[in-house]
């Protein structure tokens, strides 16, 4: 196989088949104005009027578009206080994280509640958030009765058999804890959670209580999964909210549905900030000059990813006389066990190996070793889908063409055959089909990879992207 050296995010789009890829370079004029722009709007609004950003846990190796968000807005002046409801305990953290300069404040540790009874959880865990709720009783008594009755009402429409759900309960408390936290933190004038379920209700019952107003950023499971938010209790927030962001235009026209007027805004996540300056380091990416073909897979270990469809695949390459060597790399999942077992059933561990989770740096390695990254996306029985992958974004700004399917968004960023290739849901024979031609064809990955460079560089540019998000804090604390 020839040696590849294909554009990545920083080459020239010489090569750029420009009439086809044409529709997908095409941005919202609002998208197009500068950023310094935004800077001096949100200086002019207030420096003094902070976005609180509740997140559900930080910083989490999955979550780096959260991160690269946060430090993206403090680049332009955006002022932010952080409040974090479950601390993480994950050892590997990317580098970004210690360039964010808000510091993140930890709201009390509370255990799960689902396996436990309510009056057992509480005992262990009400004396952590008395003294906030006798405050808050204190200064928003009226607050913190309707947000009481919000969560009680939702807990009774949400139950499961006679019982009120036990969450809500948790919930609650979480919310008087981060209301207690806002009463120190006048500066604080608008909310914004990330992800639709346990973040936003917390934040919107804070924001009940402190009568702030809140947004939020849906994502994909989050989103999907009504299991998540049952009972109508999104249809609840969507209304409660200002505005509300999501991350791809199918994703915003789902919530259009039935967001009853409250705005909802695409901003797609862009290229994460810590790989755009990795990719500042060389402007071409280098595979090894070798037959074998490398294939790489990134995301977590669950179903919604498809890994196992791409285990399958690469077995019916083997059988066609295909070299081939694979990386996976992910946190493990509840797919886990299964992947590793049909690994070993199709004798495929010698040449498949799982990686767990890596660094930014770690994974931009990988990207510069890969021929092509597979991603075969499906829709989870109970919902669960991607958005926009964000490894598509990343591994197509590395220069590496990609295969995977059109689900939810991907469409919005992979134009089947002109910046990758999509293949039907669960069909391996058809991803091996795609890998294979992709292999055989270097002419086809090549300009596959320079169209899909030059997309990722137009249109999905972090930066630009996230000045987008802060025009609507501008115009929420103005």
């Amino acid at each position: 196989m020839p040696k590849r050296v294909w554009p990545n995010y920083l080459s020239t789009t010489e090569d750029t088949e420009h009439t086809e890829v044409q529709t997908h370079l095409k941005r919202d004029s609002s998208s197009a104005s500068s950023v310094s722009s935004v800077v001096e709007s949100f200086d002019s609004a207030t420096c003094s009027k902070r976005i609180g950003y509740v997140l559900k846990g930080f910083p989490r190796l999955s979550e780096l578009f959260i991160a690269s968000e946060i430090r993206r807005l403090e680049r332009l002046g955006v002022p932010l206080r952080i409040f974090v409801i479950k601390q993480s305990d994950e050892p590997v953290r990317h580098a970004i994280v210690s360039e964010i300069e808000t510091r993140a404040e930890y709201l009390p540790p509370a255990g799960s509640v689902s396996s436990i009874a309510l009056r057992h959880w509480l005992a262990q865990h009400f004396g952590s958030f008395a003294p906030s709720l006798r405050r808050l009783l204190r200064h928003r008594p009226l607050g913190v009765m309707h947000a009481a009755g919000l969560a009680l009402r939702q807990a009774v429409r949400a139950r499961r058999g006679l019982r009120p759900r036990k969450l809500y309960a948790k919930e609650f408390l979480q919310a008087v804890a981060l209301a207690d936290r806002l009463l120190d933190a006048p500066d604080v004038t608008h909310l914004h959670a990330h992800f639709c379920h346990g973040a936003t209700t917390v934040t919107w019952l804070a924001s009940v209580m402190t009568g702030l107003p809140f947004s939020f950023t849906a994502h994909a499971k989050d989103l999907y999964c009504t299991s998540l938010n049952p009972a109508g209790l999104l249809r609840r927030k969507l209304a409660a909210a200002s505005f509300v962001v999501t991350c791809t235009e199918a994703n915003r026209q789902y919530l259009r549905q039935f967001a009853n007027g409250t705005p909802v805004h695409c901003v797609y996540h862009g290229l994460n900030a810590e790989l755009a300056r990795l990719l500042h380091t060389t402007t071409d990416a280098h595979r090894p000059d070798e037959a074998t073909l490398s294939v790489l897979g990134v995301g977590r270990l669950v179903r919604k990813k498809g890994f196992d469809v791409l285990v399958d695949a690469l077995a019916m390459l083997s059988r066609r006389g295909v070299v081939w060597r694979a990386l996976i790399v992910g946190e493990d999942g509840e797919a886990g066990d299964d992947l590793r077992r049909r690994i070993a059933d199709r004798s495929l561990g010698d040449r498949i190996r799982l990686a767990g989770p890596l660094s930014q740096t770690a994974l931009y390695d990988e990207y510069r070793r890969a021929d092509i990254l597979c991603l075969p996306c499906r829709v989870d029985e109970d919902g669960d889908r991607d958005g926009i992958p964000n490894v598509l974004v990343e591994a197509m700004a590395c220069g590496v063409p990609t295969i995977t399917t059109a689900v939810s968004g991907i469409p919005e960023l992979v134009d089947d055959g002109v910046t990758g290739l999509i293949v039907p849901v669960n069909d391996p024979a058809a991803t091996a089909d795609a890998i294979e031609r992709l292999g055989r064809d270097t002419a086809l990955a090549r300009r596959i990879a320079t169209n899909a460079s030059a997309l990722v560089r137009e249109r999905f540019d972090g930066d630009r992207l996230v000045a987008d998000l802060a025009r609507l804090f501008t115009e929420a604390v103005a």
